[in-house]
């Protein structure tokens, strides 16, 4: 019964987020537009689906990603799994026996990234828009790659207890330059790629592990040190979409100029 309870209660409050949307989608049709909506019975039914979707998708992340990702991080920096002492007052000197907490962070976030419903759709419009030119697997490959490395730079962030700002400073001084000499066709994509892998799926299990392990690291604060993960999630494909972009420019050149030097031709 506690269940169903719990349930009833996301679903109410799933309900009044986005009754709004709602009132300003219908009012706009009706008040603004002042025409009738098409398939009023399909419309309404999807609006149900999308309240139960919703709901059971938050009671999710209450039950299971959230729990499991703490849990996943308890276990991971435990002095006894780490092989360090437990009398130990910080992690920075012991940040190279975190390795399996990076490698977790890297594939947690190529994993997730490659699950996301939003990148999935950009990458899909991508390809019909573009011809074909990008694939939709090297775009979702490239991006997951970067949210990997940066999630796995987030949590070695978090070990060592170094300032945030010093790497997403850095960083955006990469794109800047990256965005300099990149293809033209592919800028604005690589940006909202960023923006498209801290959605639904991505954002709750990179949340949760960045929380845990600002938990029980020794020295470190959840409330200064366990957020910004996401910020590294949103950086770091914007990087790797640029730098697959130029890497397949530079690659189609050199093919090129072979073609053309070839002897006998």
């Amino acid at each position: 019964m506690g269940g169903i309870t719990s349930f009833l209660q996301t679903l109410l409050s799933t309900v009044q987020d986005v009754l709004p949307i709602a009132t300003i989608l219908f009012g706009f049709q009706f008040i603004v537009l002042r025409k009738g909506i098409k398939n009023p019975g399909q419309i309404l039914l999807g609006f149900v689906l999308v309240l139960f979707g919703l709901a059971f998708f938050l009671q999710g992340l209450e039950q299971a990603l959230f729990p499991l990702g703490k849990l996943m991080a308890e276990q991971l920096t435990a002095p006894e799994f780490l092989g360090i002492s437990e009398t130990a007052n910080t992690a920075g000197e012991n940040w190279h026996h975190y390795l399996w907490v990076y490698l977790f962070a890297f594939t947690i976030g190529f994993s997730t990234t490659i699950a996301e419903p939003s990148l999935i759709a950009v990458a899909i419009k991508a390809n019909q828009v573009s011809g074909g030119a990008v694939g939709i697997w090297g775009l979702r490959i490239a991006v997951a790659i970067g949210v990997a490395f940066g999630i796995a730079l987030g949590a070695y962030r978090i070990v060592s207890g170094t300032p945030l700002h010093y790497y997403i400073i850095s960083g955006y001084i990469v794109v800047i330059i990256q965005t300099l000499y990149c293809p033209k066709q592919i800028i604005a994509l690589a940006y909202d790629s960023g923006g498209v892998t801290t959605s639904t799926v991505t954002v709750p299990l990179v949340a949760a592990l960045g929380l845990g392990l600002s938990s029980n690291i020794p020295g470190r604060n959840p409330l200064l040190d366990g957020f910004g993960l996401i910020a590294f999630a949103s950086l770091f494909p914007i990087m790797s979409v640029m730098g697959y972009a130029q890497l397949s420019e530079w690659f189609a050149k050199r093919h090129s100029h072979k073609q053309a030097h070839r002897p006998g031709e």
